[in-house]
């Protein structure tokens, strides 16, 4: 039989199935009856085939009412014996109704079909033969095809939990495939915000600045907008990294994430924009992690950037604090909070929710608000410590 009508049986519906079933069991009991017989045995007649019949047809209702369809085909072979026809090499109607009780009915209709079978069966043995050998092969038959009802059951239930566990396995993987993208396109969202809001902010300064000295001291102004150019090529560079990234394409030449090492260069660009900035380590460096070598670049930009959209500062702290359990990344400066700057209390700015997110990815905390004595801006980031080998740097 192909296997593309057997795909289109089981997706047909329970009433084709049944119909199929029900034609090849009237085939069957057909076969006695068409098959000629010996000149001793009382011929075969239109009645006893008619009955015969009827005692096929409740299969067509098997799926829907298991136990009414074993009823009806039970009943119908009780009122076939008196009339002599031609007798059976199996009861196929009967044995496939019961298969399918066992394996479909409920638990009510199964104690039913024992309760009331067993004894039917004898019944129905000592109406014809009464022989040992009868009964001891009627009541195999019963148990057998019985056992195989429940062990398909057993199996299509194993197969459901299995299909519904499969399914809710893959619910989760989808969920948390949603999740990473999600906190993917944050991290993402907080590159961009760093890279592109510190070089504009650079080059606003530049540009701003340009234009007052470009008479009075064409040096400076020459080197302002140098400065601005510059940015713009850094901010071009990050950007094509990051496009990098997300193309994901092979072979793709990608430039490194920042390091502790590119702080030096992150401070003397904003100096170039006349703003005073000292950077200070104290305590002894240890060995940091790439990604939390770019936390620390990416909080100290940002709050330089911040320095220089928000504040009225000339100069600006930068501290990096090595103590024995953490490290301490610190950001003052000694200016005035303009108008719309972001608020300190409830960390308003996305950079500064974006410098609290990248603490916390690692364990540590973000503090933001007033200097000391009311004066300036501070942040302040502390990173636990978590020493690595020189191979993981």
């Amino acid at each position: 039989m192909p296997r593309s009508f057997l795909r289109r049986l089981r997706t047909s519906g329970p009433w084709a199935v049944d119909a199929l079933i029900t034609v090849v069991v009237q085939a069957a009991v057909t076969i006695p009856f068409v098959v000629p017989r010996s000149a001793d045995v009382p011929p075969a007649t239109w009645a006893a085939y008619g009955m015969t019949t009827l005692g096929v047809l409740p299969l067509l209702w098997r799926s829907r009412a298991p136990l009414g369809s074993l009823l009806g085909i039970t009943v119908a072979g009780l009122a076939y014996l008196p009339l002599d026809g031609p007798g059976q090499p199996m009861p196929y109607a009967p044995l496939v109704a019961l298969f399918t009780v066992a394996a479909q009915g409920g638990l009510w209709q199964r104690r039913v079909t024992i309760g009331l079978g067993l004894p039917l069966v004898a019944v129905a043995v000592a109406l014809r033969t009464n022989t040992a050998r009868e009964y001891l092969f009627a009541f195999f038959l019963f148990s057998m095809v019985y056992v195989l009802g429940v062990l398909t059951r057993t199996r299509q239930a194993y197969t459901e939990a299995v299909e519904l566990r499969a399914a809710e396995l893959e619910k989760a993987r989808q969920v948390e495939a949603e999740r990473a993208a999600e906190r993917e396109r944050a991290r993402i969202a907080r590159e961009m915000h760093d890279v592109l809001s510190h070089a504009v902010s650079l080059m606003i300064v530049q540009a701003e600045a340009g234009p007052l000295v470009v008479r009075s001291d064409p040096d400076r102004a020459e080197a302002a907008f140098d400065a601005i150019a510059g940015a713009g090529r850094d901010a071009m560079v990050q950007l094509r990294r990051m496009l990098g990234v997300l193309k994901d394409e092979p072979g793709g030449t990608r430039s490194p994430q920042p390091t502790l090492e590119d702080l030096d260069d992150l401070v003397a660009e904003v100096r170039r924009t006349g703003l005073r900035v000292d950077l200070v380590a104290r305590g002894e460096p240890r060995a940091l992690g790439p990604d939390v070598q770019v936390t620390v670049y990416r909080v100290v930009q940002e709050a330089l950037t911040n320095v220089l959209k928000h504040a009225v500062a000339a100069s600006v702290d930068v501290r990096l604090t090595w103590l024995p359990d953490r490290l301490e990344v610190s950001v003052e400066d000694d200016g005035e909070k303009e108008a719309g700057a972001p608020a300190a209390a409830g960390g308003g700015g996305r950079g500064l929710v974006g410098i609290r997110e990248r603490a916390a990815a690692h364990g540590g905390t973000a503090v933001f608000g007033p200097g000391p004595g009311g004066l300036g801006f501070r942040v302040a980031v502390e990173l636990p410590l978590v020493v690595c080998s020189p191979a993981e740097v």
